[in-house]
């Protein structure tokens, strides 16, 4: 049939062939279309699927060993704890060769040395952070950034025999000073009180704090940084000082993050171990509020005396990680509601 006749045989609405051989070919490239797409959406959901199932297993993993811990301590100090009962926890007579375990005056070593330890580095933490992100120059602020970063990665060992080999004995004289400064003071002649001793709470709660600033500074540092730019710039355009705009828009806007960080140096602090055990002084039963006498913590005794422990005083030093384990969690579950409750009200919620 020649090309007339084929053309005279199509009746007068028939499309032409070219046109049934081109809606073909976009039938053949959409139909391969929509198989990538699905086969991409299909990809995507097994992607988002294996990411929820992974950060599902990851969040109970957390919560999975710290019940273990939890679970493990328990069962192990359960010889002790009823053995001593309530004094346990509520006296402080520590005379394993009598088997009387009592953890009062530990408790109070190691929040006593953590107390002074954020005392000492809190104000000094924070300043640098502020320093360090609103008012130093470039390249200042790189060389501050590198030192502190180089000194929250010093082993506790080394900051200990510092502290034992240079800090304790010449800090004796300064010690001296400061009890006879403020003997008969209220309040301050009972924390430098008489008989001063280079190993004491003081000098283990400077150690701690030269070993968390780094820590604090880093995180505070981080913290600050976030602040909207267009709000410290929106203070300033107000006619604000520099202090004023730090104090109106950069520490509101960082009060969580801030406590959160104190908060993980007082962690550091409760559980640090060789350093203090090294500058306290390794005083039994000692509860004072002489910061100038020798004391103990409960970190450090479980370090001493593990080695030689019978299954009964083991029982005992794995009860006294457990309270400290309590001690810690209900801390950080009190900070966290306290600034959750600061920062509704800052909102203007009840």
């Amino acid at each position: 049939m020649t090309p007339d006749q084929d053309s005279r045989s199509q009746e007068p609405g028939d499309p032409p062939p070219s046109a049934d051989r081109t809606s073909s070919a976009e039938q053949h490239d959409a139909a391969l279309v929509a198989s990538l797409r699905s086969g991409l959406h299909g990809g995507r959901e097994v992607a988002d699927r294996a990411f929820g199932a992974v950060s599902r297993l990851s969040g109970t993993m957390v919560l999975a060993v710290l019940a273990l811990i939890a679970v493990t301590m328990v069962g192990r100090s359960v010889d002790a704890i009823r053995w001593m009962g309530t004094d346990f926890w509520v006296w402080r007579r520590w005379a394993p060769p009598e088997q009387y375990y009592g953890i009062l005056s530990f408790v109070f070593g190691t929040l006593y040395t953590a107390v002074i330890a954020l005392l000492l580095a809190v104000p000094i933490s924070l300043g640098i952070a502020l320093f360090v992100t609103q008012i130093a120059p470039v390249w200042l602020r790189r060389v501050m950034v590198y030192v502190i970063d180089l000194l929250a990665v010093i082993p506790s060992v080394v900051v200990g025999l510092w502290g034992l080999l240079v800090l304790a004995p010449n800090i004796t004289g300064f010690y001296g000073w400061l009890s006879d400064t403020f003997d008969g003071w209220p309040v301050l002649g009972s924390i430098f009180g008489s008989n001063p001793q280079g190993r004491s709470f003081l000098t283990a709660g400077i150690v701690l704090a030269i070993m968390i600033t780094p820590i604090i500074v880093s995180l505070s540092r981080e913290v600050i940084e976030t602040t909207p730019q267009s709000e410290k710039e929106a203070a300033l355009a107000l006619g604000a000082t520099k202090w004023e705009m730090i104090r109106g828009s950069v520490i509101p806007h960082s009060k969580g993050g801030l406590v959160g960080a104190i908060m993980l140096g007082l962690g550091r602090a409760m559980g640090e171990t060789i350093a203090v055990a090294l500058t306290i002084g390794s005083a039994l039963g000692q509860i004072t509020l002489n910061a100038l006498a020798s004391g103990n913590s409960m970190p450090a005794v479980i370090t001493a005396e593990w080695g030689e422990a019978d299954a009964l005083k083991k029982s005992a030093l794995i009860g006294m990680a457990m309270t400290l384990f309590v001690i810690t969690i209900v801390v950080n579950t009190t900070a966290t509601a306290i600034v959750q409750r600061s920062q509704k009200r800052t909102r203007g919620a009840v």
